[in-house]
């Protein structure tokens, strides 16, 4: 009587310990989001010449997604509302500060790191100053500001990959001595490969520019005004661009690309001294794409996909299933997905959705389609296989077919045969702006030349007072 008691006390009680069980998280997060790394940012992400061995290693053990995206910025910094995407996970007319941004947009409580932090995480960060949401960056226990954009020794900005992996090694180490049992989320966000593209010397060696090739979309010039054409990013290069500068500007990329996984590589070691390695769910990612002399740009203000929006995501780690997902998502999808992970409560102001399901091999896609845009003048779309892009101040319209031009070399837009398929993705663009608060036109009245010319360049062949013309009516 006494063992049958017992046993049905057991059974009882086997759904509510269950259940705590479930609530009490077990796993560790670490997220690394890197700073202007294009979506073919590793060698094994499409970059064979790149040499990025551990987080290489995330791709072969984790799930790559291939089509991940910023939506959007209505700044030349893309990276701010990038980064405010992802750690509110409201879209970008939504956001903080936006147009559209709902009463409690400033809530502290609805910001990612005091979401995992009220599910009794242990949350530390650090990052580049600057353009990375500070109200966001604030709700972290910890957080380490490394001022590496403002310092201007050669050797202190080489050096950012290497103070952050000190500094997270530390941390690891602490929780360690201390003996911890609060599971972590770390938040690095390194200010690395974005220019001034510094980094060690040995890394510097690895890659030689002439042997690295052009893209397929290398061009001189941009074909036409895209609204955005003298950004500062895109005076970085001369016009027109040369192969000569569009290869070492490639070089110096691969070189802080390849200094950062170095060190991202000793947190790794020390994850796996520490016994942390097969609890940890570890999530790499960037804040926005980069253009390298792609359709003669080398900004990421544009939305082709060797451009602005598309960026890299892997994650790995227990319970995430091996392989590459196509499924169309967007950096603010990380919100909902992190906190799935640590067993949160996700707000209703979450408009992201949760990739788990995906991760974990239940699921295919979290969308059909999916749209960017950037400022006033550019507006895309696209689905499996299409690609709309509308630039309305100058009444340009690109479609590409993805599945047999990922480069974007042929624009069938004036094409006959593919005028009802503009219309249709036309009409599929113009209501995800609506349901994403988006209300910029895609026409207007009157519209800009489309013809640019090149701003007149000093004696180191670089940009001097670049205007496009009517600058002054643009808004």
């Amino acid at each position: 009587m006494k063992h049958t008691l017992a046993l049905l006390t057991a059974v009882l009680l086997a759904p509510l310990s269950g259940l705590l069980a479930a609530e009490k998280p077990n796993v560790n997060i670490l997220h690394i989001h890197a700073d202007d790394l294009r979506a073919d940012g590793l060698r094994a992400l499409g970059s064979p010449l790149l040499q990025t061995p551990h987080l290489d290693s995330l791709v072969e053990r984790g799930m790559t997604f291939t089509h991940c995206y910023s939506m959007g910025s209505m700044i030349g910094a893309v990276c701010t509302p990038s980064r405010t995407m992802m750690l509110t996970g409201r879209s970008w007319q939504r956001i903080p500060g936006a147009p559209a941004a709902a009463s409690n947009a400033n809530d502290p409580t609805t910001f990612l790191p005091r979401v995992i932090r009220a599910a009794g995480y242990q949350t530390w960060h650090m990052g580049k100053r600057g353009n990375g949401f500070p109200a966001g960056l604030k709700e972290y226990e910890t957080s380490i500001i490394d001022d590496a954009h403002g310092m201007t020794a050669e050797t202190d900005r080489a050096h950012c990959s290497q103070r952050l992996a000190d500094s997270t090694i530390e941390f690891l180490k602490s929780r360690t001595a201390s003996k911890e049992t609060k599971p972590f989320y770390i938040y690095l966000a390194p200010p690395v490969p974005h220019d001034p593209r510094s980094a060690e010397p040995q890394f510097h060696k690895l890659y030689d520019p002439a042997k690295i090739p052009l893209s397929p979309a290398f061009l001189p010039q941009h074909p036409f005004d895209n609204g955005e054409m003298a950004v500062r990013d895109e005076k970085l290069a001369p016009w027109p661009r040369t192969s000569e500068d569009t290869k070492q500007q490639t070089a110096d990329f691969y070189s802080c690309v390849t200094g950062l996984d170095h060190h991202i590589g000793r947190i790794f070691s020390e994850l796996k001294a520490s016994g942390q390695w097969d609890n940890t769910i570890i999530i790499f990612s960037a804040d926005n794409g980069l253009s390298l002399g792609e359709h003669g740009l080398f900004g990421k203000q544009n939305l082709y996909e060797f451009g602005g929006m598309h960026v890299p995501l892997v994650i790995a780690g227990p319970g995430i299933s091996k392989g590459k997902s196509e499924a169309l998502v967007y950096l603010m999808d990380l919100f909902p997905t992190l906190a799935e992970f640590a067993g949160a409560t996700i707000p209703n102001a979450v408009e992201g959705k949760s990739l788990a399901a995906i991760t974990s091999g239940k699921e295919s896609k979290v969308r059909d389609v999916l749209y960017t845009g950037y400022r006033n003048c550019m507006r895309s779309i696209r689905d499996d296989r299409w690609k709309l892009i509308r630039y309305p101040l100058v009444d340009r319209t690109q479609l590409f077919d993805l599945s047999n031009d990922p480069h974007e070399l042929i624009n069938l837009a004036d094409k006959p045969e593919h005028t009802a398929k503009v219309k249709e993705m036309t009409a599929m663009l113009a209501k995800q702006m609506a349901g994403h608060a988006d209300g910029f036109p895609l026409t207007v009245a009157n519209p800009d030349p489309a013809v640019w010319t090149p701003p007149a360049t000093d004696a180191t062949n670089q940009p001097k007072n670049p205007k496009r013309p009517n600058q002054k009516s643009k808004t």
